[in-house]
């Protein structure tokens, strides 16, 4: 067997290398399995809102204002008469499209300039890195009010603020598992036999550095999402009379000294739902995906 061979078998070996998410990882841990039905179940009501909800959630009623929890209002309403369960499922939907589309762009911008720094190094990576250390210096949270209030209160301003504070933790994840790849042997083995550079880190590199990648979006997605709710309570995400968890829960404070607590346990019920879902999942994957904690149990 020719040394070029033993190249081209040790490059399609580093490319298989990854250990994607099976059936069997899953059925050994049932945790991904509840994790993901949870995950679906938002995404599903988000997506059939309208056939869900029983009301229009901007509709106002004055004659059933402040009613509490019964049969044709299970939530109750709020000061206006507003169905807080309507309004409850369609908050779903700004919060998983913050969610997804913020952490996806925060995703393929850090995810591009971390795997290049990693992969070029030099002055680049030394740039790079110098700015994804400005970005970390401040609190998230703070830095996405800054530039949502900066930029003005709105929803697509709240996705770009929510997704400049996700680019970091992507960009820093992908440098580190670029630069324990890159000298690996079948690496060496695709340089020996005449790929590219971009071939290398597109076919070779990147399909083994996708695991972490996964479950730190899963977990980056659920921190969006409690951002966005901590936007909107604060008026900077989307305004009224949309419904969204954050302003609704905010609006409602007002009632608490007076037991009108339905108004804000909905709202705050489908905050922690789907903040509890994401990460659950989240870690779920992480120790289905980590070839270390597998061989730990």
């Amino acid at each position: 067997m020719t040394a070029q061979t033993h190249a081209v078998l040790a490059a399609d070996a580093g490319r298989r290398a990854s250990g994607w998410l099976t059936w069997d990882n899953a059925r050994r841990n049932p945790r991904i399995v509840i994790g993901g039905a949870l995950v679906l179940f938002l995404a599903a009501v988000a997506i059939f809102a309208p056939l869900l909800a029983p009301y229009d959630p901007t509709a106002v009623n004055g004659a059933v204002a402040l009613e509490p929890p019964s049969a044709a209002h299970p939530f109750g309403t709020d000061d206006v008469g507003r169905d807080v369960l309507s309004r409850v499922i369609f908050g779903s939907r700004v919060s998983l499209s913050v969610g997804l589309i913020a952490v996806g762009v925060g995703a393929a911008i850090g995810i591009s300039l971390g795997m290049a720094a990693g992969y070029i190094g030099g002055a680049f990576d030394l740039v790079s890195m110098r700015l994804i250390d400005a970005l970390l210096a401040f609190p998230a949270l703070l830095l996405a009010i800054a530039i949502t209030a900066a930029l003005g209160p709105d929803l697509r301003n709240a996705m770009i603020a929510i997704g400049v504070v996700a680019i970091p933790g992507f960009t820093r994840l992908s440098r580190g598992q670029v630069l324990a790849m890159k000298n690996r042997e079948f690496v060496e083995a695709a340089r020996a036999i005449g790929c590219s550079d971009p071939r290398i880190v597109r076919g070779h590199i990147f399909p083994n550095i996708t695991n972490p990648l996964i479950v730190q979006a899963t977990l980056a997605i659920a921190g969006a999402m409690l951002a966005e709710a901590a936007l909107s309570f604060l008026g900077l995400g989307a305004q009224p009379p949309t419904p969204t968890w954050g302003a609704d829960v905010y609006y409602s404070q007002r009632y608490l000294s007076n037991l009108k607590w339905w108004m804000s346990v909905g709202p705050g019920l489908g905050i922690f739902l789907a903040v509890f879902s994401f990460n659950f999942f989240g870690d779920a994957l992480r120790d289905a995906l980590d070839p270390r904690l597998r061989r730990s149990r």
